[in-house]
């Protein structure tokens, strides 16, 4: 592992996962989400700091209609972890009971809940509801100016084409203060950023890192906020990646081989879109890997240099949550995860790695000086009992002694 653990900036980076959730169709879907459910407990267990959990409709793949109903189930099985709607589709809800259901998960999870919003990403699900899609991002920004206004204690009414409010506000207050976390996704174009940027909240770059367009992202965000006046931070920007870990690269790429084959977005072969938002359509795992850091398939070696350059290019993030796949096993996921968090997720802890290699340096340094003393207690030990020193301890006294003293020469 490399020797200097790297630092951003004065906040801490977040790590955890972007649930859509992807499964194979035809596969069992009580037991899909049960595996579902178990994933997030194991990531609880880990230490990860928060989960996101989707919204669809349709497909057959994307298992989970409602993510507060997930997220409660959730809370229930979890002691830490914090559990967001990644994301709610605003424009399929009014937007009084999306503000008014998630202030009911901040009191049940005790302010591990976060809202996620979007204009909804299936086509199909609009389609079905009868939205046209060039609406969607309008009525996305329509509904969350209203739900904002709601969670901060405004009294609300409003009228669109849409929804209606007369007087409305909410009858429970926030448990968070002043209101749990709220993000806005964002794509490949400058709505989201600009929707952050106008309202101070916070940004989930879904498509990751690798279009063209992610070095200017929060440059968007910034504008907007310089515009209206609100206040953003980089450490509430988080990036979607996939990745993957083992303890070699071809062990990593074997794990996901097979899975990967029958990729990603629909979850089987041959689906529409099928691997299109991921940059891997109609290409091999190293072909894909080419040129692509959002998709890392490695050591934990590898993610470092991954994260590192994604960081740069950034200009600072937030926070990095992993999408899941089901490309690997049960088993080669949690070691995967298990992995990043045990030597990948140190080193972008505002310190917490280079806390511990200064702690051993020090101890492989002065420490030597404590343990002669410690030899010297034990010898004395011996000579306070009138007994002779054993001559294995007094050999080690020696040569610590010599040892010593060569420093102190400088030899």
């Amino acid at each position: 592992m490399p020797a200097t653990p790297f630092v951003q900036a004065a906040h801490p980076m977040r790590f955890g996962l972007f649930m859509a959730p992807f499964h194979r169709a035809g596969e069992h879907p009580t037991l899909a989400l049960q595996r579902d459910l178990e994933l997030v407990e194991a990531l609880d267990r880990l230490g990860y700091d928060e989960v996101w959990v989707g919204e669809h409709h349709s497909g057959g793949r994307e298992l989970i209609a409602d993510p507060a109903v997930f997220i409660a189930a959730a809370a229930e099985r979890t002691k830490q972890i914090r559990l967001g709607t990644g994301v709610a589709s605003l424009p399929y809800h009014h937007p009084f009971l999306v503000a008014d259901k998630m202030v009911l998960l901040d009191h049940l999870t005790r302010g591990r809940a976060m809202l996620g919003v979007g204009p909804g990403i299936l086509a199909s699900d609009a389609y079905m509801l009868g939205i046209e899609a060039p609406e969607q991002r309008r009525m996305m920004n329509e509904s969350l100016d209203v739900i904002l206004r709601l969670l901060r204690g405004e009294t609300v009414s409003a009228q669109t084409d849409w929804f209606t409010l007369r007087e409305a506000h909410l009858q429970l207050p926030n448990y968070t203060r002043p209101h749990l976390p709220v993000s806005v996704a964002a794509s490949f174009t400058p709505s989201g950023p600009v929707a952050a940027g106008r309202h101070g909240i916070g940004l989930l770059s879904v498509a990751g890192a690798s279009h063209e367009a992610f070095e200017r992202t929060w440059g968007w965000v910034e504008e907007e906020a310089a515009q209206s006046g609100a206040a953003v931070s980089r450490a509430d920007w988080s990036v979607v990646l996939t990745m993957h870990l083992a303890e070699s690269r071809e062990q990593a790429i074997a794990d996901v081989a097979r899975g990967f084959e029958v990729r990603a977005y629909a979850g089987d072969s041959g689906a529409p879109n099928s691997g299109q938002s991921f940059g891997v359509t109609g290409k091999t795992i190293q072909e894909a890997l080419e040129g692509n850091p959002g998709l890392i398939f490695g050591t934990p070696d590898d993610a470092i240099e991954a994260l590192d350059t994604i960081v740069e290019r950034s200009g600072g993030i937030g926070g990095v949550l992993f999408i899941h796949h089901e490309w690997a096993s049960v088993e080669a996921t949690a070691r995967s995860f298990e992995l990043f968090q045990r030597y990948v997720a140190p080193r972008y802890r505002a310190g917490d790695g280079a806390h511990l290699l200064a702690t051993r340096e020090w101890f492989d340094t002065r420490g030597r000086s404590a343990f002669a003393s410690a030899g010297e207690a034990q010898a004395r030990a011996f000579t306070d009992a009138g007994k002779a020193v054993p001559a294995d301890l007094a050999e080690r006294m020696r040569v610590m002694a010599e040892r010593r003293a060569a420093r102190e020469r400088g030899g």
